[in-house]
């Protein structure tokens, strides 16, 4: 059974693919509701800004998802473009999977790894960021499997076109999700560095793909030191530091006395209704205001002065936030609302199916940090063929699990979102070289001992 499906073709591969793809999303679509979590009003509210002509857009978000909101309207109808775009996203991990390891069963598996993940398919109903991000990290690897398994061969042109690619797609990536800030300095850096063609196809491939992105961020932040006079991708900096540094908020100085005693009593009454101080601070916002006088960018701008502040006399607690941050980081949740399920047996079968997936998904993160620090050795990376595709998407999940923890200390775990499919994509390729390594020793020790016995007939 197995060697008949391996003799699939990559087109009938890619059709069942799709039907699969396309039969769940309606399925989804038809028993299960649109979700706002708690940041999807302030994305709301920013794209009728951009409605209305980005006169009221007050910068506390970058602009891709409440430029997405604004283009496809209503819940409903954004919904129905997420799921499409996580039908598109199905087909450009299809792409990658058959790239990478030359066939069509390679490239089902990769797309399966997204669609059938209950984390990735729920989330395209969540009308947040995260599954719009997956999509442009998706395409990302598109254009950097054409590329790397090309080797550089495919005229320079065509070379320069699919990295302007990249650099939009990472560039896009980060003005959605600013964590992925470093994507394109990334990707431009390994290219430049390590892709083992022609100089003049590396340098002006790299260039191409760094500046483009570099160019988008760059109009941006531009934007936002004109309306708002700071050098930022959003106003909200001195807000998100406190995520932090709210934590041993007790440290300010009694210069901040105000500021510091109405934020605690906040914090402190998030911790006894959820375990929890974080995203205390948005509660607390309009009595900071109040209290010291300040608007809402200048109360930023000093939150961020005074969590600054406070890094550098504590560093050790700040590095246990950190620490604890990376952690949450992998703890593979899936967001799903059960209660958004219309129909009651499928809420039960869908409770279930969080369970089972969830543990293999934390198996699956255990495994890949615990296979990327084994990738020190030599003998691992022969092994394990890792390439420059696979050493640059390690890379990015690694970075993200850095860059999140320094920046962040609330819904950490939700940041791995985008990247978790991936995270699995890679486990996946170094079971298939460890499968094959088995077999190759296999069939060589059953040479070995063919040989053996045809000598001793010999000589006997």
């Amino acid at each position: 059974m197995l060697i008949k499906l391996g003799k699939l073709k990559t087109g009938t591969w890619l059709a069942i693919v799709s039907v699969i793809a396309i039969l769940e999303r309606v399925l989804l679509y038809i028993f299960y509701r649109p979700v706002s979590l708690h940041d999807t009003g302030s994305y709301r509210r920013l794209a009728e800004a951009i409605l209305n002509g980005w006169k009221s857009y007050d910068g506390t978000r970058t602009p891709g998802y409440p430029i997405f909101l604004a283009l496809f309207g209503s819940n409903e109808h954004v919904y129905a473009a997420q799921l499409a775009f996580g039908f598109f996203t199905t087909l450009l991990f299809f792409y990658v999977g058959q790239r990478a390891t030359g066939k069509g069963w390679g490239g089902a598996l990769a797309a399966m790894l997204y669609s059938l993940n209950i984390q990735q398919v729920f989330f395209e109903a969540n009308l947040v960021t995260e599954s719009i991000t997956t999509f442009f990290i998706a395409l990302t690897l598109v254009g950097l499997a054409w590329l790397l398994f090309s080797g550089g061969k495919p005229p320079i042109v065509q070379n320069l076109l699919v990295a302007l690619g990249i650099g939009l797609a990472t560039g896009v990536a980060a003005l959605t999700r600013p964590l992925f800030i470093f994507l394109p300095f990334l990707v431009g850096f390994f290219l430049l560095v390590f892709w083992h063609v022609r100089p003049v196809v590396r340098w002006r491939t790299a260039l191409t793909a760094g500046l483009s992105a570099l160019l988008m961020i760059a109009v941006w932040v531009n934007f936002i030191h004109k309306r708002f006079d700071r050098w930022d991708l959003t106003t909200m900096t001195g807000y998100q530091l406190i995520q932090h540094t709210g934590v041993f908020f007790e440290y300010v100085p009694n210069e901040y006395a105000a500021i510091r005693d109405t934020f605690i009593k906040y914090r402190d009454a998030k911790i006894a209704a959820t375990g929890s101080p974080a995203d205390a601070i948005w509660n607390a916002i309009p009595e900071l205001s109040k209290v010291s006088g300040l608007g809402f960018y200048s109360l930023s701008d000093l939150l961020g002065k005074i969590s600054i502040q406070l890094i550098l006399n504590h560093p050790f607690l700040y590095m246990r936030g950190v620490a604890q941050s990376w952690l949450w980081f992998w703890k593979a949740p899936i967001y799903l609302a059960p209660q958004q399920i219309t129909n009651l047996v499928l809420q039960h079968i869908g409770r279930s199916l969080i369970f089972a997936e969830r543990g293999g998904m934390l198996a699956c993160n255990l495994i890949f940090l615990a296979g990327s620090i084994a990738l020190l050795w030599k003998r691992v990376r022969q092994i394990l063929k890792v390439g420059l595709f696979f050493n640059i998407s390690i890379s990015t999940i690694w970075l993200t699990s850095f860059f999140q923890a320094f920046i962040d200390h609330s819904d950490n775990p939700r940041l791995l979102v985008p990247l978790q499919t991936l995270v699995v994509l890679v486990v996946i390729w170094w079971g298939i070289q460890l499968l094959n390594q088995s077999l190759n020793s296999k069939e060589i020790a059953t040479k070995k001992n063919g040989e053996t016995a045809l000598n001793r007939g010999v000589l006997s």
